[in-house]
């Protein structure tokens, strides 16, 4: 039992580190000293990087693996679509 409490807790700790919340915490440093000293260049980056962490969890939690399917599911349907249009104007001509 102590082993799966050691991975839980490396797995908490792990979130609370990961690359999007030090993107979001560097943005939110940058826009709090762009508000303090009054330089817009790094509001401007302060927003920038906290809409891009924001638009980079969102991206992470997207199931891609169920996207490519529906994706190659559409494709295929298409090319179906496609092949019986060509059967059939291939057929009227004759």
């Amino acid at each position: 039992m102590d082993k799966d409490k050691e991975k839980q807790e490396i797995s908490v700790i792990g979130r609370l580190i990961s690359v999007e919340v030090l993107l979001l915490l560097m943005g939110i440093g940058s826009l709090v000293s762009g508000i303090v000293t009054g330089q817009a260049t790094q509001m401007f980056w302060g927003v920038m990087i906290i809409s891009g962490s924001i638009a980079l969890y969102f991206v992470r939690k997207k199931d891609w693996k169920k996207h490519w399917e529906e994706q190659e599911a559409m494709q295929q349907i298409y090319e179906q679509k496609l092949k019986e249009k060509r059967e059939r104007e291939h057929g009227d001509k004759k």
